[in-house]
């Protein structure tokens, strides 16, 4: 069967379980939520499903119950490659089912047909200034799209709720489809004057956005962004991009606005936009210390950051209680294609050095490295110079399980997200009583 047939076939079990537990333990509470998540982000309350992947504070990230080691395992890869191919993750996250490997060359073949970028959107791309951040290129490049949006145009028909699902497919296919081309047409046109570099027929969706990128000539960067593409795909339902996709997409909002807003939300430093901060620290460490840093100057260094009132970028996580596996991944693929790297000496002497400090502060929650403090060192080695850029390719990534997840929404006819907000008199008057 097809991706869509295959996908179409789990509908109707999945709706009439959702239906089983909605009918059955529908007034059944699930979360009690306090003051202090209230108006601290809501971190925490239990109030969105997710079917795509789900983040345990000490075990990680699982995607459809796989780890990310049982991923880099089962997961087809290219001809020669040691990596997953994106496409592969995909498959699973919209079917909850490993792929064969003609299920992947399926999705790579539809989406190769599905990339090309109309002739308006590049005059669009064009007209926005080189200078402007890559992020707001990429999300006005998605919301440009729009115009094309089938789910749109079929709902102004009249379409039964039933069937909203599959024009949300297409758009998402569609979407998907154009998403390494618009990436590799900013960095081109922001940073490499505009000398565009066409699709390679002959690769895969990860390994054609490494070829038109054009960083470098080096295989291992295909591998890697195929690993990228796969870490950065999902991490539940509850992280900004992927509670921001959710959320527009809750107004029957079609994919294009949904993922632009989803984008916008990823720019933020607090979120996608960490990984440049992290690098920029470890290069300003290592410009102030002259070089890669003893163990005792490194310790000092980051002593002084905390004392100043500042966090050490890329370690800490809201829910993990250990280091991400997302960044176990990362380096294990360093020690392997680039163990002398100077910047990832770095990193690898922070990641001895940091979390006892974080423990000995006390302050910190979760001492252990995230995947940002790993991420633009690996994009710097192979030539990535431009820190900007590097969100964007977390962006592409993102995409695969915030989609996925949306089409998800339509099949189960999730409503609209409209929680109950309070006033702090509210507050104060319900903590008197």
């Amino acid at each position: 069967m097809s991706l869509k047939e295959t996908f179409q076939s789990k509908i109707d079990p999945m709706r009439n379980r959702v239906r089983s537990i909605v009918k059955e333990y529908g007034d059944q509470k699930i979360s009690d939520v306090t003051v202090a998540q209230a108006y601290g982000g809501m971190r925490g309350v239990k109030c969105i499903v997710t079917e795509t992947s789900a983040l345990d504070p000490f075990e990680g990230i699982r995607f459809r119950g796989y780890n990310i080691p049982q991923l880099r395992e089962k997961l087809p890869k290219a001809p020669g490659g040691e990596e997953p191919l994106p496409e592969g993750l995909f498959y699973l996250l919209l079917t909850g089912d490993l792929p064969t490997e003609d299920d992947v060359k399926e999705i790579t073949e539809e989406w190769k047909k599905r990339g090309v970028l109309p002739g308006y959107l590049t005059k669009i791309m064009d007209a926005i200034p080189d200078d402007t951040h890559p992020m707001t290129q990429f999300s006005a490049a998605i919301v440009a799209l729009q115009k094309d949006s089938v789910f749109s145009q079929q709902y102004r028909e009249g379409i039964s709720k039933m069937e909203y699902w599959d024009p949300m497919y297409e758009d998402v296919m569609n979407l998907l489809a154009k998403l390494p081309r618009i990436a590799a047409y900013i960095y081109r046109k922001s940073y490499r004057n505009g000398d565009h570099i066409p699709a390679d027929p002959d690769l895969d969706w990860g390994g054609n956005m490494a070829h038109m990128l054009g960083v470098t000539d080096d295989p291992a960067f295909i591998e890697l962004m195929r690993l990228y593409l796969v870490l950065h795909s999902d991490h539940e339902g509850g992280n900004v991009s992927a509670h921001t996709t959710h959320l527009v997409g809750s107004a029957l909002s079609d994919a294009y606005y949904s993922l632009a807003a989803g984008m916008n939300g990823l720019a933020g430093p607090l979120h996608g936009l960490a990984n440049q901060e992290v690098l920029r620290w470890v290069m300003n460490l290592m410009d102030e210390l002259g070089g890669v840093p003893t163990k005792e100057q490194l310790t000092k260094y980051c002593w002084d950051t905390l004392n100043s009132g500042q966090v050490i970028p890329g370690y800490g996580h809201a829910v993990l209680r250990q280091t991400d596996p997302r960044y176990v991944a990362q380096r294990e693929f360093s020690l392997k294609h680039l163990p002398d790297d100077k910047i990832f000496t770095v990193v690898s002497a922070l990641y001895d050095v940091v979390p006892p400090i974080l423990e000995e502060q006390g302050k910190a929650k979760n001492p252990w490295p995230n995947v940002d403090a790993h991420s633009g060192v690996i994009l710097l080695h192979y030539g990535m110079t431009e820190y900007d850029f590097y969100t964007v390719c977390f962006g592409v990534s993102r995409a695969l399980g915030v989609l996925s997840s949306l089409i998800w929404d339509r099949v189960l006819g999730l409503a609209i997200e409209r929680p109950k907000t309070v006033t702090t008199d509210w507050v104060e008057e319900q903590v008197k009583k």
